[in-house]
């Protein structure tokens, strides 16, 4: 029989709430702890589904491609953890599919960052290809700030020498994050700070926000390119209409529950299942 593999390498809230929504929907599922086992002894059987909750990008995409070696449906998929975790990689698929964005450049040597900097016009923000909850990214505001980050860089490894920049965004003290599952925006929340960064995980609040119009078309957009069975796209509301800023393909979700009304776990967990079992209903 068909199992939900829930695989995880910290015991988040997300994790618990779950384990929780796969108990009370008395579907059968097992909590797995990536870090108390290794490959090939993996516990999982032809015909499970396994949502991959790793905190890490890289061991969470390891994860996907091993268990996608022996036929097993990886929620996400590898394909989209690789595109979703790469800044860079996802602003080419947006581009490509001409949905707006942010202005940016990538240079590949730090006197061409510099003068990407330069070129888009400050301030700008620098960010590294991989990372989450706001980490390493730098607001500079003149060029002198630019030359200083960029020596740093290129003295901090491989993972810093391709130079992604964003032109800044004014964006009135909030940004927006938006739940993808299923292929369906399920909600919304703006993440208010007085900061330039708005995370919740670097103390931003929350509160929801109604998905429709063109958020609604923007969002089915970027689902239509990016695919995947869970996203969370990070947006700006600006003169010009919204902007997709980031597209996260594991990413927390515990703020988005009580502010929204929307059972996300359930709905994620309801969604895994429906994969191994047709004849599940799709939702509550």
């Amino acid at each position: 029989m068909a199992n939900l593999k829930i695989f995880y390498s910290r015991l988040r809230a997300e994790e618990k709430l779950l384990f929780k929504a796969a108990e009370k929907r008395e579907i059968p599922f097992e909590a797995v702890d990536v870090r108390e086992i290794f490959w090939p002894e993996f516990p999982v059987n032809s015909g499970d589904v396994v949502m991959t909750r790793i905190v890490s990008q890289l061991q969470n995409l390891s994860l996907a491609q091993l268990l996608e070696s022996r036929g097993i449906r990886t929620v996400n998929p590898s394909r989209v953890i690789s595109l979703c975790g790469d800044k860079i990689a996802t602003a080419a698929v947006l581009d490509s599919s001409k949905i707006p964005q942010p202005e940016y450049r990538v240079a590949f040597s730090p006197d061409e960052a510099i003068a990407a900097a330069e070129d888009l016009g400050y301030p700008v923000v620098f960010k590294p290809a991989v990372g989450s909850w706001g980490r390493l990214l730098a607001k500079l505001n003149d060029r002198e700030a630019v030359e200083a980050l960029v020596e740093h860089k290129s003295h901090m490894g491989s993972q810093h020498s391709v130079f992604f920049i964003q032109k800044y965004v004014e964006k009135g003290g909030w940004d927006l994050r938006a739940a993808i599952v299923g292929g369906r925006p399920v909600a919304a929340i703006q993440r208010w700070s007085d900061h330039w960064i708005t995370n919740t995980a670097r103390g931003g609040r929350a509160e929801g926000f109604e998905i429709k119009g063109d958020l609604e078309r923007i969002l089915e957009q970027v689902q239509e390119c990016m695919g995947g069975d869970f996203l969370a796209v990070d947006l700006f509301l600006t003169d010009q209409g919204w902007l997709v800023n980031e597209v996260n393909p594991s990413p927390e979700f515990r703020n988005s529950i009580n502010t929204t009304g929307v059972d996300i776990p359930d709905l994620m967990v309801m969604h895994a299942w429906s994969q191994v079992q047709d004849d599940f209903p799709k939702e509550g």
